[in-house]
């Protein structure tokens, strides 16, 4: 379900590269290889699923749900997978609390805008599906489409002052895309992981402003020269993401079970993750015309 854009994307390549034989389900807005067999449709509309009908599948990677109902539609029309449903989640599921770094018991935020994927987990394993879930932090890397790395590189390439909470020091974690993507594919090798919940993100937490440094170092800037702007959060949403793209509160995961468990370790460090998405996508992007209105809303003209 998707596999046309950034995680799904980057799943789709590693397992055509291994010979799976792939199904796409998409609405069609992006290529789709030709590798793969492609059926077009609309999961929120019901006789667009119809042509699953019958289907029998190993494997159902779902890389675009965000409700249970999401989920729910396409398994009522193809049941269960043989051996294994992979599903993307979110670290956004957890509340914010005093204890960091949250592992996979923390408790969940059910007011949170990723609750349906918390509700999806408990279904699955309620219905006794096999599944694996997967919960990053902030997916980074070339074809993101979140205003992540994004957000940072526009302002030190306009050369505009960076607007950051407070003094800079909250504490954020980053995960490339690329190794989301290895250890979904890599999942698969491994009984363990038959209805387990991992947090997936980089080895390491980093501060806003340490994050800043490194991507005006990934921008070929030398970070001394990146003029920042201190504001008060206080009376924004500390999870809003239209002033700051980050949650404005320590936000970072344990990421011991899946080491431990699937021997998976991430393979793109901070600095060298940053450096990919800028060479690879950002800089090859002529239609970067950033909108600085929300900056001037902070900071002044």
């Amino acid at each position: 379900m998707g596999g046309t854009r950034f995680v799904g994307k980057a799943i789709v390549e590693r397992l055509g590269s291994m010979g799976h034989s792939l199904t796409l389900f998409t609405r069609g807005r992006n290529e789709v290889p030709r590798t793969v067999e492609h059926v077009q449709g609309d999961r929120s509309i019901a006789n667009d699923l119809l042509p699953l009908q019958g289907r029998t599948f190993d494997v159902i990677i779902d890389s675009s749900g965000r409700t249970l109902k999401d989920s729910q539609s396409v398994l009522e029309v193809t049941g269960a997978p043989n051996y294994r449903f992979l599903y993307v989640s979110s670290a956004g599921v957890y509340s914010s609390v005093e204890e960091l770094p949250l592992d996979e018991g923390s408790s969940l935020d059910p007011l949170s805008r990723h609750s349906g994927k918390a509700e999806t987990e408990h279904w699955l394993k309620d219905q006794g599906i096999p599944f694996t879930s997967f919960r990053p932090t902030y997916i980074y890397g070339p074809g993101n489409y979140n205003p992540i790395e994004s957000w940072f590189f526009d302002r030190i390439i306009h050369q505009r002052p960076v607007p950051l909470p407070l003094d800079g020091q909250t504490i954020t974690q980053l995960g490339h895309v690329n190794d989301l993507a290895d250890a979904m594919v890599m999942s698969l090798n491994f009984e363990v992981a038959t209805n387990r919940i991992y947090n997936c993100s980089g080895k390491k937490a980093i501060t806003f402003r340490g994050l800043l440094e490194a991507a005006a170092r990934a921008c070929k800037r030398d970070p001394v020269s990146i003029k920042t702007y201190s504001f008060d959060p206080v009376d924004i949403d500390p999870k809003a993401r239209k002033v700051f793209p980050l949650r404005m509160n320590h936000f970072f995961t344990d990421i011991s079970l899946i080491e431990r468990e699937l021997n998976w370790q991430p393979s793109f460090d901070l600095e060298e993750g940053l450096s990919n998405s800028f060479q690879k996508d950002y800089s090859l992007n002529s239609s970067n015309h950033p909108d600085f209105t929300l900056d001037i809303n902070l900071i002044g003209a």
